[in-house]
């Protein structure tokens, strides 16, 4: 299934977004076979791939956030959770593709903005460059990449520092540093110089690592982990120990 000819997810100046469906999973391309996000139609306000899963990770350390800024939309999942799952919270994706935006309102379960929920279109470097939005986010994720996916569109140390600076004291921001293993180091150090403390846990699929970047570096207690996973495995079905276990090994290959 595809729909590569549709003006709807054509809009000029943009990669098209199409659709492929294969064994119940809906998966989002822009204009190439790199998948840029998925959907199982069973479960379509699911979290389907496991490095989307772990871009939640922030969970098991701000269980009540009151804003959250996703940038880049995908295919939804990632923002159709929080707005679902976070009633109390406000959430807001910066996405720069029209076409994106529009495919996944209607093939991917996007609600329409409310008074919690707001779709941007707009360069996600403008909106973490902007005084106005510096010091009112809770939880930034961050998940960018072209149609190539050869890594991510946005690694300078200039946007890094921009989005520590978006967040309020005790503000986390996951990221997925995708792509080539040169991006890793440079993603890297990039966010270590922005944050107060950055983790990474292993590389889950196709060479997505997704990194834990903290304002302010927390105080670790895994038994205080570990129920906080259980009781996110409880209410939010998510693997949340699988989380605390890859927290658990960094810091044990990077003791001292």
């Amino acid at each position: 299934m595809s729909n590569a000819s549709d003006p709807r997810f054509a809009r000029p100046g943009h990669p098209p977004a199409t659709i492929t469906e294969f064994e119940g999973v809906r998966s989002l391309h822009l204009g190439t076979s790199w998948v840029q996000g998925s959907m199982r139609l069973a479960r379509p306000d699911a979290i389907e791939l496991e490095y989307v899963q772990m871009m939640m990770m922030w969970m098991l350390f701000l269980p009540d956030p009151r804003r959250i800024v996703q940038l880049g939309l995908g295919s939804a999942a990632l923002t159709k959770f929080c707005h679902q799952r976070f009633p109390q919270a406000r959430v807001t994706a910066v996405e720069l593709n029209p076409n994106v935006i529009a495919i996944c309102r209607d093939y991917f379960g996007l609600p329409p903005d409310d008074d919690r929920l707001d779709v941007r279109e707009m360069d996600a470097l403008d909106f973490v460059m902007d005084d106005a939005n510096h010091g009112t986010v809770d939880v930034l994720q961050v998940d960018l990449y072209d149609e190539e996916a050869r890594g991510p569109v946005l690694d300078t140390p200039e946007f890094y520092a921009a989005c520590a600076a978006c967040l309020k004291d005790g503000g986390v921001m996951t990221a997925n540093v995708f792509g080539d293993f040169s991006n890793y180091d440079k993603n890297l150090d990039a966010m270590r110089d922005a944050f107060d403390a950055v983790v990474w846990l292993p590389e889950v699929h196709d060479a997505n690592i997704v990194v834990i970047a903290f304002k302010d570096a927390p105080q670790i207690d895994f038994a205080v982990l570990y129920e906080r996973a259980a009781d996110i495995k409880r209410r939010y079905n998510l693997p949340a120990k699988n989380w605390v276990n890859g927290l658990k090994e960094w810091m044990r290959d990077h003791a001292g």
